[in-house]
């Protein structure tokens, strides 16, 4: 059964950058798109940054573009999100999810599978 843990969340100033990282126990994640989901009250679940099972292919929302960062270290089974030039709208609380053999877009638009915990981003002065 496949666990996913994330980790690396706080509290950082406005322009400031933090590392989220999602590691993964019970299954190698080679074979898993993976998707960085976020969720801010009162506001939509937002699929933000995505990497694709197959051929590593990553995907973005607008939002994020260009200060998001995804990548994936298969020998530790675990995936990163660097988040840059952090914004206050960037605050939520963002969640880890894994999806058997799908594609980053669709594991940004309709994420599904196994999910993690989630771990709390805060942008504030």
């Amino acid at each position: 059964q496949l666990k996913l843990v994330e980790s690396g969340g706080g509290l950082v100033q406005p322009g400031g950058s933090l590392r989220l990282s999602c590691a993964a126990s019970g299954s190698t994640l080679d074979y898993y798109g993976i998707g960085w989901v976020r969720q801010a009250p009162g506001k939509e679940r937002e699929g933000v940054s995505c990497i694709s099972s197959s051929d590593g292919s990553t995907y973005y929302a607008d939002s994020v573009k260009g200060r998001f960062t995804l990548s994936r270290d298969n020998a530790k089974n675990t995936v990163y999100l660097q988040m840059n030039s952090l914004k206050p709208e960037d605050t939520a609380v963002y969640y880890c999810a894994a999806g058997l053999l799908r594609s980053a877009q669709a594991m940004c638009v309709s994420p599904f599978g196994s999910w993690g915990q989630g771990t709390q981003v805060t942008v504030s002065s």
